[in-house]
């Protein structure tokens, strides 16, 4: 407590009022929460009845390392450090009866979403155009999000949206008949639960009794209501968040819920967190400058004790190749020069399409790399097929698993068969895998498709019942070898490398669960419970934070949030790229404006923008204008270096550094 600042400080002792903190860029707000956790439990509240919320497993990861650093393993026991979609998984697991689902829910992943309205669609059950279901996904997420049921859409819906409106409740309804949940459900099924079930909220309030809420900005509408209903009317929390971050609002983030406080309790006390730990006082500046052209709810400016700085560097292009090529040459005349690592540069962008220019020329000059947000473990199709096998072995009624496994591998069981059990499964308002068994389906398909259908279903049913009696893994390892699923994956890989590698992840996948499962053999944990679980982590952060190494990092602004690093080089600050062009379009240049904001205090000690005049767009080079928010930068701060000569002794450094650059690559 003694390290930390005033404001800090009063952020941590702070308990018996509601409590936004209102945290900067780099201020410690992690450490506040931290804190607070130890300091809660120190002042007689239990580990078990503290809930800290974060949006992301890697977030949580690190509260959890802090809070083990405070706290030892009896004082932390049973403190809950989660995502809200993990703690909408637990309470819909520990109450799927009152929601009338049976035990071992399904999670549907975007591409299972798809699948479903694409059949809802083709069997002809809503006038909605089967080309446009990502937009109908989306909208229905945006639905769930803003907390708004399928009874309230069909009520308030127009002519032209009513059609989404009455496939969102038919979407809803099949959900629920496959014993499955979407990820917006894990948000909005506990609160309309404890909307419905006063006992069941009192029960969770009971369990929860202090709440803490990290990234407080980026919560939708929906989250809001989860935090409010189980903080109470005394509001026993701490949220932390910043306005001037919210980025998300495409996600349905509402930096708005940070003002509803105030509103929805009376008690609130505003803390303002403005000392920054990370960044040089000149870069704060600019930032501060920035974003005070955005109206603001809760004035704050950022300060800093390291140092004013150099000024930062804007840097014109005559086309984006040069770019790639000057910034490239600039990182390696700056590593050169001032020694340190690949590992201490970024470069940021608005678009992940900006990158490939810059990863050509990383390539052509040996400088190691590595970008941000790759393809998911979950996104590789071997892994989603196993995947698909272990969720119908633990839930027969998850559709979305049947359709994509029952001819992996072949099975001979055609498109125009599963239509036709799809259509039969819809009218009986059944699972695809329950009218399998079905007497009547013998009237819609041949016999032979039948009792390939049948054998199928039998398959899965003694699977899963060895499963459940037997040493699971052993089973799954068996099941696998009776799919002859390695000779499957070399008949349909272009080549035996590729062939071999998706065995890999496969492998990789089943010491995966195994892992989770020895970890969790205390709370007795079944597959169900496991593939639940798993499905909510992603494996390749892990992975990528264990591979980056000395790597120069590429990334999106929105991934690089609550990341920092020593230089950072900002690239296509330009008019229809920062901001968008969608933005412009649609008034929403607020948004991006903090997008920029988020980029320059990513910055510890050099920030440089790069733009261009001319930009290869769609196979056409057209003319590029400067951004509109580097005119909204102070000029004192900036150093334009188009704007003058380089010294000779400056190209000469340059030409001395990209030769010991060359010669490292030759030998």
């Amino acid at each position: 407590m003694a390290a930390l600042n005033p404001q800090q400080q009063a952020a941590v002792k702070t308990i018996d009022h509601p409590l936004l903190v209102l945290a900067g860029a780099g201020s410690g707000k992690t450490r506040v929460i931290t804190e607070k956790i130890a300091y809660l439990v120190q002042q007689g509240t239990l580990a078990r009845y503290i809930a800290a919320l974060t949006f992301t497993n890697k977030a949580a990861r690190e509260m959890k390392e802090r809070v083990s650093k405070l706290l030892d393993s009896q004082q932390s026991r049973g403190l809950r450090v989660s995502t809200f979609h993990s703690l909408g998984l637990d309470i819909l697991r520990k109450e799927h009866k009152a929601l009338g689902y049976k035990s071992g829910l399904t999670l549907f992943d975007d591409q299972d979403k798809l699948t479903l309205l694409r059949n809802l669609i083709a069997h002809g059950l809503t006038d909605c155009d089967i080309d446009a279901v990502d937009f109908y996904n989306k909208q229905i997420g945006d639905w769930k999000n803003a907390f708004i049921t399928p009874e309230r859409a069909i009520s308030t819906a127009t002519d032209e949206n009513h059609a989404v409106a009455l496939l969102y409740n038919d979407f809803n309804r099949n959900l629920k008949a496959y014993n499955a949940v979407d990820f917006d459900d894990l948000i909005l099924k506990p609160v309309l639960l404890f909307q419905q079930n006063p006992e069941i909220l009192e029960k969770w309030q009971n369990k929860i009794r202090y709440l803490l809420v990290d990234e407080y900005q980026d919560t939708n509408i929906t989250q809001y209501q989860l935090v409010r209903i189980l903080a109470g009317n005394l509001g026993r929390f701490t949220v932390v968040g910043d306005d001037d971050q919210s980025i998300y609002a495409w996600r349905g983030a509402q930096p708005e819920n940070l003002a509803q406080l105030e509103k929805d309790y009376a008690r609130l006390k505003v803390i303002k967190l403005e000392q920054n730990y990370r960044s040089a006082g000149r870069i704060l500046k600019v930032a501060n400058q920035l974003i005070s052209n955005n109206p603001h709810t809760f004035e704050k400016k950022l300060w800093s004790n390291l140092g004013f700085g150099d000024p930062l560097k804007v840097i014109s292009h005559k086309d984006d190749r040069s770019e790639a090529t000057q910034i490239i040459s600039e990182i390696i005349h700056h590593k050169f020069r001032h020694g340190g690592n690949y590992s201490d540069y970024a470069i940021l962008y608005r678009g992940n399409h900006q990158s490939r220019l810059f990863e050509r020329t990383l390539r052509e000059n040996n400088v190691p790399y590595f970008i941000s947000g790759n393809s998911s473990f979950f996104a590789y199709s071997e892994i989603k097929d196993i995947l698909a096998y272990l969720r119908l072995f633990v839930n027969q009624d998850d559709d979305a698993a049947f359709l994509r496994i029952i001819n992996t591998p072949r099975r001979e069981i055609g498109p125009t068969t599963l239509e036709k059990l799809g259509a039969y499964a819809n009218k009986r308002h059944i699972s695809l895998f329950t009218a399998c068994f079905e007497l009547g389906l013998a009237q819609s398909l041949s016999e032979k498709s039948v009792f390939r259908l049948k054998k199928f279903a039998d398959w899965i049913i003694d699977t899963a019942e060895k499963i459940e009696i037997g040493d699971t893994f052993v089973v799954i390892d068996r099941f696998i070898q009776q799919l002859n699923y390695e000779a499957w994956l070399h008949e349909n890989s272009k080549t035996q490398a590729a062939a071999e590698r998706k065995i890999k992840n496969v492998y990789d996948l089943i010491e995966w669960l195994k892992r989770i499962a020895d970890k969790e053999t205390e709370d007795e944990k079944s597959l169900a419970e496991i593939i639940s679980k798993i499905l909510l982590m992603d494996i390749l952060e892990r992975n990528q934070e264990e591979e980056a190494g000395d790597q120069i990092s590429l990334m999106t602004l929105h991934a690089s949030k609550g990341l920092e690093f020593p230089h950072v080089f900002l690239i296509g600050i330009e008019e229809n790229l920062l901001p968008h062009q969608n933005s412009i379009e649609t008034d929403n240049i607020e948004e991006e404006r903090r997008l920029a904001y988020v980029g320059i205090t990513r910055a510890q000690r050099s920030c440089t923008f790069s733009y261009c005049t001319h930009r290869k767009r769609y196979g056409e080079v057209s003319e590029c204008e400067p951004s509109r928010f580097l005119n909204e930068l102070p000029e004192e701060d900036l150093e334009w270096s188009n704007k003058k000569q380089l010294e000779p002794e400056v190209i000469k450094a340059r030409g001395k550094a990209n030769l010991a650059n060359l010669k490292s690559m030759l030998s």
